[in-house]
C-alpha cells in the first residue's frame, strides 16, 4: 500500500465544536479512512500552519483522493494537503533513473 502524508486544519466553527465537547476525532475519522480502502498509520494535533498530521496509507491515489474530497465536503477541515511518499529505497531508485535522462529546458 502506498503512503501519504495527509495534513490540514480545523475551521472555526470545528474548533468551536472541539471546545464545548472535547473528543478524540481520530475514533471518529478512523471508519471513514477504512471505508476508503485506507489505514492511518501515526496521527497528531500541532500548532502553526497545520493542526493535524496524519501519515496514512491507502491501496492508491483514487483511493486517498476520495477520502480528501470526504473530508473537504464535511466542511470540518481546510487546507487539506495529501502529499504522497516513497520510501527512501525507491527515492534512490528514483535518483538513479534520472542519471539516465536527458532533459533540455526552454530556450537552451
Amino acid at each position: 500500500m502506498a503512503h501519504y502524508l495527509m495534513t490540514g486544519s480545523y475551521t472555526s466553527e470545528a474548533w468551536s465544536a472541539q471546545v464545548q465537547n472535547p473528543q478524540n476525532r481520530l475514533e471518529a475519522v478512523t471508519p471513514v479512512f477504512e471505508a476508503a480502502g485506507g489505514s492511518i498509520e501515526s496521527a497528531y494535533m500541532s500548532f502553526g500552519e497545520s493542526d493535524l498530521v496524519l501519515i496514512v496509507q491507502f491501496p492508491d491515489n483514487v483511493n486517498a483522493a476520495s477520502l480528501a474530497i470526504a473530508l473537504a465536503a464535511g466542511g470540518g477541515v481546510t487546507n487539506w494537503k495529501t502529499t504522497p511518499l516513497i520510501s527512501m529505497d525507491d527515492g534512490v531508485s528514483a535518483i538513479k533513473k534520472a542519471g539516465t535522462l536527458t532533459y533540455s529546458p526552454p530556450g537552451k
